[in-house]
């Protein structure tokens, strides 16, 4: 086998997130976006020591899983769905298996019990962040997602099957009006203006939030910024536009960066609702992007914490069997926390814009969040405020940082850390409290993974886990460990 060398080989598993693995004579083949069974025409890209990565370049014949009609004009070639052929039911049964090889490899077996569904496969995203470019050189204007294996051409996303009909419709408005006043797209050169759309929709409230991204290079012509506002609240929708936005970036990074934002129209927050509680959110503050699936998601850490606290609650009575385990069994079975005692101070760490420390809030006399990014601190309190919760107290800065200067001493802690994980130097700080019981939620397993082997270092064992799937047909996946301390 040699470097550029094209082969054919038929895949033999997936592991997580979509590192398709097989054997070619006797050398190691990973290849990315394959499904088991798949037969692969791809290009060696490296080899070392009789391993070697391969890029895709045809699927020569379909994986058995993929029995479901294709409905997305796009798939294949958009960046994004890897899943779109296989049914949802096969689709969470593959999603369970890689979840529960990588934790079982790095924890042992404990009990797992699976993926739970989103309660909706398509239209599900809350969140887009779509980019203007052009899907071949010198093109036509695009506005959508990047092309699987490409960084720069970007593929018109006119029947995107994850988001719903507003979305399409907001996005199709956006990329004619920039097209007919030829604004020009930010290119690698650093030169240009127009960067990323952002949009953002609650699933219960309705409201839509419009972002657009540019340069600070505006043109002499074509931008009108009234006119902008005044096209997109015009729009037919389904749903009610809350605010109209235009934030300058200059930042060299593909991403979409702050540096500076005015509302053209409305305001700039929107309102969702979960689990009974509302919550404002602003553009670029962290919230789940499926919505109805966050409540699956928070749901199942909330009966976590209900569990565990009875636990303790069982314990500091003293109780000898039946008390506790009562309480025990009433919270695993997600009763309401009546009769738990409310003594408890809670670490949420990672905190986003709070949404796990409000919502058990109802089980704890405090509950103190950690997260680095301002902006969604200052929301998590305004939304604490909001939905009437005093014991909820929100600081800001790393997590790193925070726990040497914090007074309050948890009982227990949940961490939800970004997709990279914990910080290696926060996680013995945070394991130095000895606390009896943490709730590890993750949206990226490889990081859960590696970090739970120091954990069960410090004297811990892994009671229980779950999965909830805030992604259909993509490979992504979110999970939840309890651990307790032995």
């Amino acid at each position: 086998m040699r470097k550029g060398q094209i082969i054919e080989f038929q895949i033999e598993k997936t592991s997580f997130p979509n590192k398709g693995t097989a054997w070619y004579e006797d050398t190691k083949i990973t290849c990315k976006n394959a499904l088991p069974g798949q037969k692969i025409r791809g290009a060696v890209t490296k080899l070392h020591k009789g391993k070697a990565e391969v890029r895709l370049l045809e699927v020569l014949e379909k994986s058995p899983l993929e029995s479901r009609s294709c409905d997305c004009p796009h798939f294949g070639r958009c960046g994004s769905c890897l899943y779109r052929t296989v049914p949802y039911e096969a689709q969470c049964a593959l999603k369970a298996e890689q979840v529960k090889e990588l934790l079982y490899a790095a924890a042992g077996e404990f009990p797992y019990a699976g993926v739970l569904e989103s309660p909706r496969q398509t239209g599900y995203r809350n969140k887009m962040e779509f980019s203007f470019g052009d899907e071949v050189k010198d093109g036509p204007l695009t506005l959508g997602m990047h092309k699987r294996g490409s960084f720069y051409d970007v593929v018109d996303v006119i029947g995107c099957q994850i988001v719903d009909e507003d979305y399409r419709r907001i996005r199709r408005a956006v990329r004619d009006w920039c097209a007919e006043r030829e604004l020009p797209v930010y290119r690698k050169n650093h030169q240009g203006f127009l960067r990323h759309l952002l949009v953002r929709k609650a699933a219960k409230t309705g409201e839509i939030l419009i972002d657009l991204i540019t340069s600070s290079q505006i043109p002499e012509t074509g931008w009108d910024p009234e006119a902008f506002a005044s096209l997109l609240t015009s729009l037919p929708l389904e749903g009610r536009i809350a605010g109209v936005l235009h934030t300058v970036n200059d930042s060299l990074a593909d991403a979409v960066i702050n540096e500076g934002t005015e509302i053209l129209a409305g305001r700039d927050w929107f309102e969702e609702e979960l689990l009974g509680l509302r919550f404002k959110i602003t553009p670029f503050s962290f919230f789940q992007t499926n919505s109805l699936g966050a409540e699956v998601l928070y749901d199942a850490v909330r009966g976590y914490v209900r569990e565990a606290m009875a636990e303790m609650k069982g314990r500091r009575a003293g109780a000898e069997g039946a008390s506790g385990q009562e309480g025990a069994e009433s919270a695993a079975s997600g009763k309401e926390t009546e009769g738990l005692d409310r003594r408890f101070t809670v670490f949420d760490l990672y905190s986003g814009t709070g949404t796990i420390a409000q919502l058990v809030a109802e089980a704890a006399e405090k509950v103190v969040g950690v997260e680095i990014v301002e902006e969604a601190v200052l929301a998590a309190r305004e939304n604490a405020a909001r939905n009437g919760l005093s014991n909820c107290e929100f600081l800001a800065g790393d997590v790193l940082k925070v726990l040497d200067e914090v007074k309050d001493r948890p009982d227990l802690i949940i961490l939800d850390p970004p997709r990279d994980g914990i910080h290696p130097k926060a996680l013995p700080k945070i394991l130095a409290y000895q606390v009896p019981y943490l709730v590890y939620v993750s949206c990226k397993p490889t990081s859960l993974a590696r970090d739970l082997p120091e954990i069960l270092a410090a004297g811990y064992r892994v009671v229980k886990g779950v999965s909830a799937d805030l992604f259909p047909d993509t490979p992504n996946i979110e999970s939840i460990v309890l651990l307790a301390l032995a």
